[in-house]
């Protein structure tokens, strides 16, 4: 069964977390970022990780300037993959992190995720799994 990220997120259940991609420094302030500091609990200063129903994955540099390189990109997936395992009470809904001001193209991004599609709490964007 394809486990998939509904385009449109505007509501999350308690248990439901929103990942998104965030900059090394933290500053949530365009985009997936800024959805997730304001309506679901984003720590801004916190570049990674679990904060409010929210997953920061870095996929730009602190001053948003580069985008990271994939196997940097992919780090920081293998963690989140990783704690996604270890936290099977949460359901994750992973957006299309670094597809956007990061400026990497579905078919880069979408390999990295290929362990997550057999994660049972790990929803993916559509794309991701077609690709």
């Amino acid at each position: 069964m394809l486990r998939i990220t509904p385009e449109n997120i505007t509501n999350l259940k308690p248990n439901e977390i929103f990942v998104f991609g965030s900059n090394t420094s933290g500053r949530h302030g365009a985009g997936a970022a800024r959805l997730a500091h304001v309506k679901w609990g984003a720590v801004y200063g916190v570049a990674e990780g679990l904060t409010g129903q929210t997953y920061a994955l870095p996929t730009v540099n602190t001053t948003i300037t580069d985008k990271l390189s994939i196997q940097q990109i992919k780090v920081y997936v293998d963690k989140f993959i990783t704690f996604a395992k270890a936290n099977t009470q949460y359901t994750f809904f992973v957006t299309k992190i670094g597809c956007g001001l990061a400026g990497w193209e579905i078919k880069d991004i979408a390999p990295l995720f290929v362990e997550a599609k057999v994660v049972d709490n790990i929803y993916l964007p559509i794309e991701f799994h077609t690709y």
